[in-house]
């Protein structure tokens, strides 16, 4: 019997994410060598310092008893130990600044990246709020802790090893005081750290689904309006904030305990260096000037167990966020193309369709046994009820899903054994919804050809009817629009997708309900135009309104994934079968 595998421990999955997260830095590693050379530097000069500053205090102990020629060259001595100090902290930073932000820009592009390679059933499956969150704000969360834990941690070791040896070289004893205290800091920075990464995760999971239901409510805002749901999507809002409130005040609480309880301990520590110095001092045994350096020393040592406490609750978020960014990277990408696969230059247009079975969930059969043999320059059209699996067949044609059984072939070849950069690029595509890119009108139209110039940009808008209301907009052409732009109606974003396809001209084209927010004078010119175009070109259209259909060459009836009726206009109406019911409920009669 198989061992069954063991889930992760919080430590484990932390240890993990910070392997992965080093594997990020290795590019980087020239630049940790004079980072960690200049923290050793700039502390070192900090170090020296407390030790000249003792001297001084020696020289100048007792009435009429201060030595200026020998107070005069430590007080050089020190500003130079400063100088150097200050100008070794600042090369360092930029040292740790340039790794952070090299690190977070690779993460993100890499993260990015693998959006652009995830299969459309994942995309489809998960909220594209919290994917951006992923992308956006969890790897800025990454960031910051990256910049606290790189600068504090070099310098903090630094700082803890190098005051020791200094403490050591002055008095044994009372450095065995700071040390016999030391492990409560540690005890501290453990019991923040064990009880912040789980709180984070959750603050980072929570914020995801934040940002999921407020680009839910803006993209949608006129739905939103239009059914009066402002108050229940503010309550959704309301209850989705508190539970963030709810998770960050925990995370919060345990991390603010880090500076009260390391200041405690300081606490402690300079204490028990002041009452064991003062009576080192008594019996002669360090003079006031070393217990003045001593209690610096004390000081020193303990302030990085504050910072690297303080880093240790930043990195613990770092680490919370970077977890989800890495489940993204990790997870399992399109199937890439088979090694033999052919680029499909000159497609002869037919398209065959062999005994397909296809379901989005395993236990819930969609497409079944389903058959189509399209010719050379053939317009088919696919008619049925909502959800029998019109658009399905598309996504499986485009390969934006891979079959479960059978398969589909174009020009004779399997598409699986085509790239999918060939393949798609023999399609053009003129979905129901509408997309505009954050650009000019004229790089929006010249999406799938960026070389297209003005005069063949023109020419497709003019095509597609839209050329008279671009020339209304502000800058015309150079107008820049998105896919929210309130200025354009929803029919006049469809035309503008349309006039992509009319530039593109590809040999087989793709109408999934492309008229559908057109108005009847409009559609009937661009159903002229799309008939020039379909002229000679493989097309397959998508319709509810059947009278856009009634010339296509092959009427596909679909139900429930089955094909249960297939001919041209008059036959299937000759048979009275369902295509002719759902064509008489729409026209009555003829």
């Amino acid at each position: 019997m198989a061992e069954k595998k063991r889930p992760a421990k919080k430590g484990e999955s932390s240890l993990k994410t910070l392997k992965a997260l080093l594997e990020f830095a290795k590019p980087y590693k020239h630049l940790f060598l004079p980072a960690m050379i200049l923290a050793l530097i700039s502390v070192a000069a900090t170090l020296y310092a407390p030790i000249l500053i003792g001297k001084g205090v020696d020289v100048i102990i007792g009435r009429d008893n201060v030595d200026f020629d020998a107070l005069i060259p430590i007080m050089i001595k020190l500003g130079v130990l400063i100088s150097v100090s200050a100008l070794s902290q600042w090369l360092m930073t930029l040292c740790t600044n340039k790794i952070t932000y090299n690190i977070v820009r690779d993460l993100r592009i890499k993260a990015f990246d693998k959006l652009t390679r995830l299969p459309l059933s994942y995309i489809d499956s998960h909220p594209h709020g919290d994917l951006i969150s992923r992308v956006i704000t969890d790897v800025e969360q990454i960031s910051d802790g990256l910049l606290m834990g790189f600068a504090q941690l070099f310098t903090g070791i630094c700082t803890i090893v190098g005051t020791l040896v200094f403490m050591l070289t002055i008095n044994f004893k009372i450095t065995m005081v700071v040390v016999l205290i030391t492990p409560l800091s540690l005890f501290v920075a453990r019991f923040v750290s064990g009880n912040t990464y789980k709180l984070f995760h959750k603050q980072s999971v929570a914020r995801g689904e934040l940002t999921d239901l407020v680009e839910e409510m803006t993209g949608n805002r006129k739905t939103v309006s239009a059914f009066s749901y402002e108050q229940e999507a503010q309550r959704r809002f309301d209850d989705a904030n508190k539970e963030l409130s709810k998770i960050s005040v925990k995370a919060i609480f345990f991390s603010s305990l880090t500076n009260p309880t390391t200041r405690f301990v300081n606490g402690l520590v300079y204490t028990g260096v002041g009452i064991f110095g003062a009576f080192s001092a008594f019996s002669g045994a360090i003079t006031v000037g070393q217990l003045s350096s001593f209690l610096t020393y004390a000081n020193q040592y303990t302030k990085p167990f504050n910072e690297i406490s303080g880093v240790i609750t930043e990195l613990q978020g770092a680490l919370a966020s970077a977890s989800r960014v890495f489940s993204l990277i990790a997870e399992k990408q399109e199937t890439a193309d088979s090694e033999n696969a052919i680029e499909l230059a000159h497609p002869d247009g037919t398209v065959d369709v062999n005994n397909v079975s296809f379901s989005y969930i395993p236990d819930r059969p969609l497409i079944e046994s389903f058959e189509l043999h399209v010719k050379k320059g053939e317009r088919t059209a696919i008619v049925g009820p909502t959800g029998c699996g019109k658009t399905t067949i598309i996504n499986l044609l485009m390969r934006f899903y891979d079959v479960d059984k059978g398969s589909i072939c174009v020009s004779g070849q399997d598409i699986r054994n085509i790239t999918r950069s060939s393949l798609r690029s023999t399609y053009a595509m003129v979905l129901q919804e509408t997309w505009l890119k954050t650009a000019t009108v004229r790089e929006n139209i010249a999406y799938g050809k960026p070389d297209a110039t003005d005069e063949e940009v023109v020419a497709a808008a003019k095509a597609a009817y839209c050329h008279s209301f671009i020339k209304r907009l502000p800058q015309g052409y150079d107008t820049v629009i998105s896919d929210s732009y309130a200025t354009l109606s929803a029919g006049q974003k469809q035309l503008l997708c349309i006039a992509r396809v009319m530039l593109c001209v590809p040999e087989m084209l793709i109408l999934d309900e492309a008229t559908s927010s057109i108005d009847t004078r409009t559609e009937i010119l661009v159903q002229n135009a799309f008939a020039k175009l379909m002229k000679g070109r493989t097309s397959f259209i998508i319709a509810h309104r059947l009278s856009t259909i009634k010339e296509a060459d092959t009427i596909i009836v679909m139900k429930q994934g089955h094909i249960i009726e297939q001919g041209d206009h008059k036959s299937l109406m000759r048979k009275n079968g369902f295509y002719a019911e759902l064509y008489n409920s729409q026209f009555g009669e003829t």
